[in-house]
């Protein structure tokens, strides 16, 4: 358990020390692929925030996530991927070669659909490729381009949120 929670501050540290040499750099790029990083252990509604997201007339095909899960069964079968926190070393990278794969691709729009700073997301968010990164208020503010204040049980508001602001960025 304390080795645990001292993995989780080491990781933090390093991410945030990463942050401190970021620099934003503005992508006029529209959004055709949209890549979702997932905390499915503070909501269990990640089917209903795609389904918001496709309301929106987003291709089904150009969306791309990830679920991150406190505890993964070796026994436990998904139809997505999946990533915990045994996914990562304690020099603050992947060993599980999906989440590598993910924070490689270049999608245009990173949700990050998460209010809790846990390590593994703060360094998947951060490692990721995206253009453009949107994620919750409650987050650090130097992960994301573009923070979106709700409640995290709100997929309707997030999406109606994040899409009146894109049409007003002309990024869709």
């Amino acid at each position: 358990m304390f080795s645990h929670k001292f993995k989780d501050f080491i990781i933090k540290n390093s991410v945030k020390k990463r942050l401190s040499n970021v620099k934003h750099i503005a992508s006029a790029n529209s959004v055709q692929t949209i890549g979702i990083i997932f905390d499915e252990t503070q909501s269990s509604q990640r089917e209903k925030l795609i389904n918001e997201i496709k309301k929106w007339q987003v291709a089904p095909l150009s969306i791309e996530f990830i679920v991150f899960k406190d505890k993964v069964k070796k026994t436990d079968v998904f139809d997505y991927t999946v990533f915990s926190n045994k996914d990562i070393t304690w020099n603050a990278t992947f060993t599980n070669s999906a989440v590598d794969q993910f924070s490689a691709k270049t999608f245009d729009l990173l949700i990050s659909y998460y209010d809790d700073e846990k390590a593994a997301l703060l360094l998947l968010t951060q490692l990721s490729k995206a253009h453009f990164k949107v994620g919750f208020s409650s987050v650090d503010h130097r992960l994301n381009h573009f923070l979106i204040q709700t409640e995290i049980d709100k997929c309707a508001t997030f999406a109606e949120e994040l899409f009146k602001y894109l049409k007003i960025l002309k990024k869709i």
